[in-house]
């Protein structure tokens, strides 16, 4: 081998030294750096996958909020729905009131002009009684017993069907 320019001595020597470096970075340097390697794959799946759960851990606290933001949303109709419900009952309220209360005051109106009216039939009796004893007295051109004759007038009054009020 000498012959194309090979020196076997050299050549083992070399390949000695190469497998012997060899080994010794595979040993030294390799071996770290893949276990280093490892431990920083296994740190980046680790980090993906808790990246992962706080995606899915924010999805659902956003359908937490969702779901509260509806029912405050239902509640607030609720609320809403009964407060129209109570406006709507004290406004029937108040016009039954007021229909009860204007009733009421017509009837006393009633009564009222009832009685005066009871009153003014009652003075008007008693005037057409003065005047017939009047006229009674001067057609006879004497003096009647006023009293008598009142309660005969007032009498015959009570009984005439048209002078009754």
């Amino acid at each position: 081998m000498e012959g194309i320019g090979i020196n076997l001595p050299l050549l083992v020597a070399f390949l000695v030294n190469f497998l012997l470096l060899f080994g010794l970075l595979g040993y030294l340097l390799y071996k770290p750096i893949l276990k280093t390697l490892d431990e920083r794959a296994a740190r980046i799946k680790e980090g993906l996958e808790s990246a992962e759960r706080m995606k899915e851990q924010a999805i659902k606290a956003e359908q937490e909020v969702k779901a509260q933001i509806d029912a405050g949303r239902k509640e607030a109709q609720a609320i809403l729905a009964q407060a129209v419900q109570a406006s709507e009952r004290l406004k029937a309220e108040a016009r039954e009131e007021a229909r009860k209360e204007a009733e009421a005051i017509i009837n006393r109106a009633r009564a009222e002009i009832q009685h005066e009216r009871d009153e003014t039939f009652d003075q008007l009796r008693k005037e057409f009684v003065d005047i017939a004893i009047m006229a009674a007295e001067k057609v006879i051109k004497e003096t009647l017993d006023r009293e008598k004759h009142r309660r005969v007038i007032e009498d015959v009054l009570e009984k005439s069907p048209k002078l009754k009020g």
